[in-house]
Order: C-alpha cells, then structure tokens, then sequence
C-alpha cells in the first residue's frame, strides 16, 4: 500500500482515535473518530487527505503529531514510533513536524508582536540569543513575503492571508522536514488562496519540505497534492497518485466528490441522486461499508460486511466490494 525503505519520511499504522461522549442525555458512550487508519508519506511529496466536514481529518492530524494521544496504533517518524518515546525525545523530535492550522487568527496570541511570534518557536527551544532570534525572524519574513517593517505590529492589524504567512513563517522557524497543512486556505478568499498555494509549493522546494495537506475542497488538493488519499468516516477509503485517482476512480464515494466539482461533466439530476442520504449517525455506525446507505451501487453484501482496503494495482488502493467494477470515470 506505500512504499517502505528510505523513502518513507513518516508511517502512520492503524491509528484510532474513539471518543467518550454523552449520549442524548442518557450516560455516555464511545465512537470513533478515526478508525485504524494506515498510509505512508515519501520525502518531499505532498500527500492531500480529502473528505467532508466531521469525516475526521482534523482529529487524524491531532492524533498523527501526537498533539492528543491515540487509543491506539502508531506513527513512525523516520523509523522510530512517537507513541513510544518519552515527553523530552518527543519535544525534540517536534522540531521537525510543524502544524499550520486553519484559522490563522486563532492560532496567534494577540498581545504579542509579529517579531515576538515569529521567533516565539526559537525562545521555546532554547535557538539563540536576542539578536540571532530576530535576524532569523527578518529571514523568514522575507521567505515568507511579509515586509520586515511590520515586525512590531499585533495581528489584528494584518489580513487574513498576511496572518496566514506569519503562521508559515513561525511554523518555518525550526527549520522542519514535515509540515501538516490542516485546512491552511480554506478560511481565505480564492485570490489569497492561490498566491498562498504558490507560497507553500515554492517553500517547498526552497527548503525540500514534505506536507501533508488536509482540506474538503479536491479541486485545492488536486492542484497541491502528488498523492490523494479520500477519508470518510474515519477510514481511509481510496488512495492513488493524483493523475490516477481523478482518471481511474474505483470507489463510489470518490466519484461522489469528483462529480461535485464545476465542469466534471455529471448531469445535476444524477449528482444530486450520488447521496441523497445523509451520512449515518456517529451513535450508530453501520456494521458494513459506512457510505452503502448512501451508495446507488450498493448491495446487501455493503451493508453487512466493512471492505478493507486494498491494492488494486500501482499502490491504487481502495476499500469496496466492488472495486474495478463499477463505471465510476468522469474524464477529468
């Protein structure tokens, strides 16, 4: 399903997250937020994760940099698993695995200046005296396209795609292999969105950076992403090299997205009936495959027993029972 070796930056096996919450008033009960999720990222590729609203991307990132515990699996950062090291080895290795969060403004102490954000990674981590601090912050407003002249200001005073950069640009500080991008453009305007895309594909290659890129809009991930894996419900459900998942989709909720967006020449009548259901409740999950109540393809064997995930050729993985048999190409 990924490739192993040298190549592999970061392994992430079977990890699960469930959650104790109160039940409509009546005690409590747990569900699962991500539900054994398994894939690999190489050095320097981008891999985009892709689903809807609440299928569990932002927790997955939480649970992946270790930021909230997992109730189980493991992530192995170049070949040593962070769910096994103790707190200080962690601190450490976090140096390399960044976080940009989706609302730029949220993640900045407004009584703080822009220079004492900037460098607020480097005070943290004990990275130089005063003077070296504020010379790396200049050097990161400048790779970032921020004016070194708004150092002092607070971030109310800046734009949204302006915070946005400080946010790169605090998250660069530590000079990171692997950066998570948990929906980093959705909050702006397309204009914004775009130079910021550029920014990120262009920091990128300055500083031999790998992403993992986490949004609902594919049309963002197929612009940003060398590979796709498309998450719902908590599983990973397809995962395929970008080119490869938007000409040679296999499972129906994929097409499902694919056909949503402008131009993917699908009729409105036959988009709209894609998933006329809503999705299934958290309280009660399917014992089969989660999207067969929604699936117009959809047999008594879906919703009995759940798919699993597999290669269906090329590392095209895919988690249907009827994977490679349905016509599922939009010509995208």
């Amino acid at each position: 399903m990924a490739d192993s070796g040298e190549d592999l930056l970061i392994r992430f096996e079977e990890l699960t997250k469930t959650f104790k919450v109160s039940s409509r008033g009546f005690g409590s009960e747990r569900i699962t937020a991500v539900d054994h999720v398994s894939f690999s990222i190489r050095r320097g590729e981008t891999f985009g994760l892709v689903g809807e609203s609440g299928c569990g991307k932002s927790t997955f990132s939480k649970i992946a940099l270790r930021l909230v515990e997992a109730t189980s699996g493991s992530v192995f950062y170049e070949g040593r698993d962070i769910y096994k090291m103790p707190f200080r080895q962690l601190r450490e290795i976090r140096r390399d695995m960044q976080v940009v969060f989706q609302d730029p403004y949220d993640s900045l102490n407004p009584r703080l200046t822009l220079e004492e954000l900037a460098a607020e990674p480097l005070r943290v981590h004990k990275q130089g005296g005063k003077a070296a601090r504020r010379e790396r912050v200049e050097s990161l407003f400048n790779d970032v396209g921020l004016p070194t002249s708004i150092m002092g200001r607070y971030p109310h005073q800046l734009s949204g795609g302006q915070r946005q950069r400080l946010c790169i640009a605090r998250t660069l500080a530590l000079s990171p292999k692997f950066i998570i991008l948990d929906e980093a453009v959705s909050a702006l305007d397309v204009s914004i969105q775009a130079q910021i895309l550029n920014l990120l594909q262009d920091l990128k290659k300055q500083f031999n950076l790998t992403y993992l890129f986490i949004s609902h809009n594919l049309s963002v991930v197929k612009f940003a992403s060398d590979r796709i894996g498309v998450m719902y419900f908590g599983r990973i459900i397809e995962i395929a090299e970008k080119r490869e998942l938007f000409s040679n989709v296999l499972h129906p909720y994929t097409y499902a997205l694919l056909s949503a967006i402008p131009g993917a020449g699908l009729e409105a009548e036959k988009r709209r009936a894609l998933m006329q259901a809503g999705a299934p409740s958290i309280f009660n999950a399917p014992k089969g495959c989660a999207f067969s109540s929604r699936c117009p393809w959809s047999k008594d064997m879906c919703g009995k027993e759940p798919p699993t995930l597999k290669d269906m050729g090329g590392g095209h993985c895919a988690a249907c029972h009827f994977a490679g048999e349905l016509e599922l190409n939009l010509g995208l």
